[in-house]
């Protein structure tokens, strides 16, 4: 009978002979701990870490995190967890084509929204303002999900995950338009600190991945998203599949199906066998207008906007309250019952409560945060026998 450790080293031997030599061996993983059972395990190093990120809470909460369009209710329109699924598709059919690592990829994939908030980039926005108006800095949900990831999840000791899968997650930023990219190579842990503690400082940084499949996944982002989106848009009558440039529509397709298409045959055509992925200069100046179309007409568009000031207000409401909780030390709270209970008491220790509060708030779901202001806000019907 073989021995699955064994069929690991033929997989790793494989990987010598197949992988690109500009991708990513397994072997080359690095972790802040290490774990033998990890190390002796049948299972690679990468694909370890994103069944650890498939099976993590702050996963589960992908169900229910606004991709888009928030307040719509449609059985049709995409939720952030079909965007992952999407991007690790898209991504690990690169990774496919370029001999890449698949299971970094889909690890890089599966993580690098982790860290958002409720209600999209528009929550984002709002959080970030609040965070900054008590002195701990800006919000973003890269930094966020390496912080969920590394710190907070199993009760605080984190997943000990891969410097690789944690760098590909912080160094992702979809929404920086790019039409080629190339890895910075040989960082560190100490490497990653400083990057973090830098995007803090200057939300502008611009940050390169260590690994070629980080930057994949970076330019892959917007592949899954841009015609994904679209769709959405049309099928909520916010624009017409007429109404695309032509000269895009022309070269790229009216569809998502023909736009993830003619990206991702555009890109491989131009990557395969470097040391960076990107496009065509006219793909790539396609995908900027329309990319600028999306921003313009559905992003940026008032009929999408007009519940944001109550998401915002309820925010602040929300931040300040848990703040009191935390203050005066209100055990009841949601804060202390539904976040801090499972955690080890050194999360507190060593956290400001304004970090504490938005640690919390941005890993609410949208409906966990609107039930959570009901409760807190709004008139409870008394139930039966209660008087």
């Amino acid at each position: 009978m073989v021995k699955l450790s064994e069929l690991r080293q033929i997989l790793e031997r494989q990987e010598e002979t197949w992988l690109s030599p500009y991708a990513t061996r397994s072997v080359q993983a690095s972790r802040r701990r290490f774990e033998e059972s990890v190390a002796r395990g049948h299972r690679q190093e990468f694909a370890v870490d994103a069944d650890r990120i498939l099976h993590s809470r702050a996963y589960t909460r992908y169900i229910d995190k606004t991709q888009v369009f928030y307040l719509v209710e449609h059985e049709h329109i995409s939720h952030r967890v079909l965007h992952v699924q999407l991007l690790s598709k898209i991504a690990r059919t690169i990774g496919k084509f370029l001999r890449l690592n698949e299971d970094l990829l889909e690890a890089i994939a599966l993580g690098h929204d982790i860290g958002h908030p409720p209600f999209g980039h528009d929550g984002e926005h709002i959080l970030s303002d609040l965070c900054q108006t008590h002195g701990i800095g800006p919000f973003l949900h890269s930094i966020q999900g390496v912080r969920f990831l590394d710190c907070l999840e199993k009760n605080g000791r984190g997943l000990n995950l891969s410097l690789q899968v944690l760098d590909g997650i912080l160094c992702h930023d979809g929404e920086t338009h790019l039409e080629r990219l190339s890895p910075q190579r040989d960082k560190t842990f100490a490497h990653l600190e400083e990057e973090l503690r830098g995007k803090t400082a200057d939300p502008e940084l611009s940050l390169k991945p260590m690994t070629l499949e980080g930057c994949v996944v970076r330019l892959a982002d917007t592949i899954s998203y841009i015609g994904r989106d679209l769709e959405d848009a049309i099928t909520l009558s916010l624009v017409k599949r007429e109404e695309l440039p032509p000269e895009v529509a022309g070269r790229l397709g009216r569809t998502n199906g023909a736009i993830v298409y003619s990206l991702v045959t555009d890109l491989l055509r131009h990557s395969f066998d470097k040391n960076y992925v990107g496009y065509s200069p006219e793909v790539g100046a396609l995908l900027k207008q329309l990319k600028e179309f999306n921003y313009q007409r559905i992003y940026n568009n008032p009929r999408i906007k007009e519940q944001t000031s109550k998401i915002e207000a309820l925010c602040q409401r929300l931040f300040q309250r848990f703040l009191e909780d935390l203050d005066q030390d209100r055990r009841d709270s949601q804060i202390y019952r539904e976040f801090l209970a499972p955690l080890d008491p050194a999360y507190r220790e060593s956290h400001q409560p304004a970090e504490i509060v938005r640690d919390f708030l941005a890993s609410m779901t949208d409906a966990y945060f609107l039930r959570t202001s009901q409760e807190l806000f709004f008139p409870q019907p008394l139930r039966a026998g209660f008087i």
